[in-house]
């Protein structure tokens, strides 16, 4: 485990990405060790803590029964508005993020600690400099010897700019331009193939290396961002749904809050309070 985080640590400093399977495949180590009690897990990762503190671009936790972090890595604590991890430790969530994420991070933690797993899940988090910023998120239960939960841990990584000197990186573009030219209908996984000239495999494999997002998850960060410049205008809420792609009102206000935390009507509010 020693070696794993090393050399991802490594890695990180020589360039300005991150793997983040790397760092998943660690959490997951983790979830595989199934120790008797969480004094031992945090024992034991507590060793190698500076090195999850050299990791910019990553925020990676360990939360109790109740939520509330037992461990953070340094990127954490700063995007929370804090100097070091000390304070953050003992507070969930709720407690730390704004009003409109907070609550939602810590039911989806609640979720996890019930055992449900949550893999690449496309949210609105907060940067450095507490600026909103699209992020993936992975978290899962972590359990002892018996089977019992005994906590959850998380990662979240920021989504990075596109790479464009992979070999297939012009018919990703291609694809990348198709959805921003008609993300306003239904786009059909078959459309997107038919452009990049790739099978379905390949497609979402690419997609995921050079765009770090699968083909519908890239569809809805478009509609999400568009449907964002919309909500701040005079058009009706329905409308802004209608223009983005959603047929149902209610789909696209779930979608909305699910990514960024707020309802659109309150995204609305929120962006007039703060004109």
């Amino acid at each position: 485990m020693l070696q794993t985080i090393c050399h991802t640590a490594s890695r990180s400093d020589q360039s300005s990405g991150f793997a983040p399977e790397q760092m998943r495949a660690w959490c997951e180590g983790l979830a595989a060790e199934r120790p008797e009690n969480i004094e031992t897990l945090l024992n034991s990762v507590a060793l190698i803590a500076p090195l999850l503190n050299a990791i910019p671009n990553v925020v990676f936790f360990i939360k109790d029964l109740e939520a509330r972090y037992l461990l953070a890595n340094l990127t954490l604590a700063r995007r929370c508005g804090f100097k070091s991890v000390a304070p953050l430790l003992g507070k969930t969530s709720a407690e730390v993020f704004p009003a409109h994420l907070g609550p939602l991070y810590t039911e989806q933690d609640h979720e996890v600690l019930s055992g449900a797993i949550i893999e690449d899940k496309l949210e609105l988090h907060l940067y450095n400099g507490r600026e909103p910023g699209w992020c993936l998120t992975y978290k899962l239960p972590l359990k002892g010897g018996s089977g019992h939960v005994l906590g959850m841990a998380g990662i979240s990584y920021d989504l990075q700019a596109a790479q464009d000197n992979h070999p297939a990186y012009q018919r990703l573009a291609a694809v990348d331009e198709y959805i921003r030219a008609h993300y306003t209908r239904p786009i059909a996984l078959a459309e997107l193939t038919g452009i990049a000239q790739l099978s379905v495999a390949q497609l979402e494999r690419y997609c995921k290396r050079i765009f770090h997002l699968t083909p519908r998850q890239m569809i809805h960060k478009v509609r999400l961002e568009k449907a964002s410049e919309l909500l701040v205008t005079m058009m009706p809420i329905t409308d802004v749904a209608l223009q983005c792609g959603y047929t149902d009102h209610s789909a696209f206000s779930r979608q909305f809050k699910a990514l960024t935390g707020l309802t659109p009507r309150q995204f609305r509010q929120a962006a007039a309070e703060a004109a």
